[in-house]
Parts: C-alpha cells; structure tokens; sequence
C-alpha cells in the first residue's frame, strides 16, 4: 500500500535525487524503477506528476512481473519516468 503521503513525499525526494538506488535507501519499504516518459504507454496515467517526472503506481502482487495500477492499496512501489524535453 502507498499512502498519498508517501506519494508526495516520494515526489519531493525526486526533486533531490531520482535515481532509483536513492529512493530505495530513502524508501526501504517501497519498490522503484526508472525509465523514460515515453517508455510508458499513454494509456497509463500517472499517479503524481512534478518537475521533471511522472510518477506511476506499480505492483508486483502476481509474484512475476511487475504492472501498472491505479489502486494504491495494492500498489508497492513506484515507477519514476523522466519527462522528455520535446525540443
């Protein structure tokens, strides 16, 4: 579960560093992975957008890979997709 707490808090965090590596040490508890904004399909929404990244829900619930979701409750972790300047 990720609280809309955590999730600002996470969101605050990339501002500093958003490498993954950083926010696991910030974050034990929580799953990160990185990519780049059009990595991820537009039908996924994000679940917080600041300066610089979405912010996505992920879940590893099926116990293979991991996958997008919208619900928080069963989210655990967080896919960090660094926007891309579209110069």
């Amino acid at each position: 579960m990720i609280t809309s707490a955590q999730l600002v808090q996470v969101g605050e965090a990339t501002q500093l560093d958003a490498r993954a590596a950083s926010l696991r040490q910030r974050f034990p508890a929580l799953h990160f992975t990185e990519c780049s904004e059009d990595d991820v399909s537009p039908r996924y929404q994000p679940a917080l957008s600041v300066s610089g990244y979405d912010l996505y829900l992920i879940s590893g619930a099926s116990g293979h890979c991991l996958e997008f979701t919208n619900d928080a409750a069963t989210a655990t972790g967080i896919l960090v997709a660094t926007k891309v300047d579209d110069e």
